[in-house]
């Protein structure tokens, strides 16, 4: 991994250079996406295998020489190549290769999609893999590398149709993780198996239990190893919640422990994190005499920086020193901007300026690049505000805006410099 480099690339000369950039570079290239509503896309299949064909375009006018052309945008520097840095994007609406250009243009070497695996597989061997296989292609054709990350049963794997959960028999996911990673045998360079096991609204239909949840990673890893043996395996990061009442969640320390003492160690090739940091700087710690932010600051699950060093303690704990921990989520909202937006319950990210949202995730790279346990890290989210709207504050972690614009946090990640070539 590379680090950002304070001497390199001052953060104030950083600021001052997005000051200047974006007043000509956050328009849109091309016209702005729709805002759809949320919802599985099922891209259809044309009757027959055959292609449609392609539409003939009609030839434009030619420019009315009595109107002034609108001034071009100020282009943005090239990025710089970060091959250890990752983002998650969303690759099932809108159009696949305009968002991985927006990936391109950071200058990263991972992305990651999440599947779900009831969207692909609607009954016993009835696959759908349509969206799945353009989306890994186009990944593939952009010289990406690629983490999928495999959750949600499908409900006639499950004995409760409540939400999502793990299937009833731990060995189906075995049996779909081997036909997910033979499909894409050498095409995707790691699994996450599952995601947030700690939470109830992820694993409905069974009591919350580190255990089982080993005993599920169990099984897809076996099916990951048989059928593409390269591909690695990554646990399903637990949420940081603050909460351990051992229903609505368990806190995701306990449950690290637990999985440790499960055996996790013997079937993944690294540990995933999700550290977020709500409005909280990635260098600040819950210990510490004051806090930048108003609320989520009084426990070390809302510190980027407490949540690595106290999983890294946790794995020295039961003695594994082989592996790195993977930071699959991590990112800081930031509402500015982004226009009337529901933010009950995730409040802090009113407290997170555009400016500042910038200025921790460059940080925060840099904190996982002066750990050398840490492996990739994936920003969350390149491009959820393009398909959800302005509206859904998931959209205040992105790093565009809803109409496609860039927002500082993309244009600093993609000037900030690596240590090293």
């Amino acid at each position: 991994m590379y680090t950002f480099p304070r001497n390199n690339l001052k953060w104030g000369a950083l600021t001052a250079l997005l000051s200047i950039l974006l007043t000509g570079c956050l328009g849109r290239p091309t016209p702005p996406l729709p805002s759809p509503t949320p919802c599985t896309v099922h891209l259809p299949i044309v009757a027959g295998g055959e292609a449609s064909s392609t539409p003939t375009s009609t030839p434009l006018p030619p420019p009315s020489t009595s109107e002034r052309p609108a001034p071009s945008p100020t282009p943005l520097p090239p990025p710089v190549p970060k091959p250890g840095y990752g983002v998650q994007v969303h690759l099932f609406a809108g159009d696949v290769v305009e968002t991985l250009r927006w990936a391109q243009g950071l200058g990263v070497g991972w992305v990651k999609q999440q599947v779900e695996w009831h969207t692909i597989e609607h009954g016993p061997d009835n696959f759908d893999w349509v969206a799945l296989d353009r989306a890994v292609e186009a990944c593939n054709g952009f010289g990406f590398k690629l983490l999928l990350g495999v959750t949600h049963a499908p409900d006639w794997t499950r004995a409760s149709e409540l939400e999502s959960g793990p299937p009833a028999d731990y060995a189906e996911f075995g049996r779909f993780m081997a036909q997910l990673a033979a499909r894409y045998r050498g095409r995707v360079a790691a699994y996450e198996l599952w995601n947030e096991p700690n939470l109830a609204r992820e694993w409905r239909g069974e009591r919350l239990d580190p255990a089982r949840f080993v005993a599920l990673v169990a099984e897809g890893a076996k099916g990951v190893r048989a059928a593409a043996p390269d591909a690695l395996v990554i646990s399903g990061a637990p949420a940081v919640t603050g909460i351990n009442d051992g229903v609505e969640a368990i806190d995701d320390r306990v449950f690290l422990r637990g999985m440790y003492e499960a055996g996790i160690a013997q079937w993944v090739d690294g540990i995933g994190t999700h550290p977020y940091g709500f409005a909280n700087p990635p260098d600040e710690s819950w210990q510490d005499a004051i806090h930048v932010a108003s609320s989520h600051n009084d426990h070390p699950s809302f510190f980027f920086r407490d949540t690595l060093e106290d999983y890294h303690a946790i794995m020295l704990e039961y003695g594994d020193t082989e592996h790195q921990i993977w930071v699959t989520e991590f990112g800081w909202p930031s509402t500015e901007g982004m226009g009337p937006m529901d933010t009950t319950g995730w409040e802090y990210g009113r407290e997170v300026s555009e400016a500042q949202q910038a200025d921790y995730v460059v940080r925060a790279f840099r904190m996982g690049d002066e750990r050398p346990w840490v492996g990739p890290m994936f920003l969350w989210n390149l491009n959820l505000a393009t398909i959800w709207g302005a509206g859904n504050p998931v959209s205040a972690y992105s790093l565009l805006r809803p109409d496609g614009s860039y927002r500082p946090a993309y244009i600093a990640l993609r000037l900030a410099e690596p240590l090293s070539p």
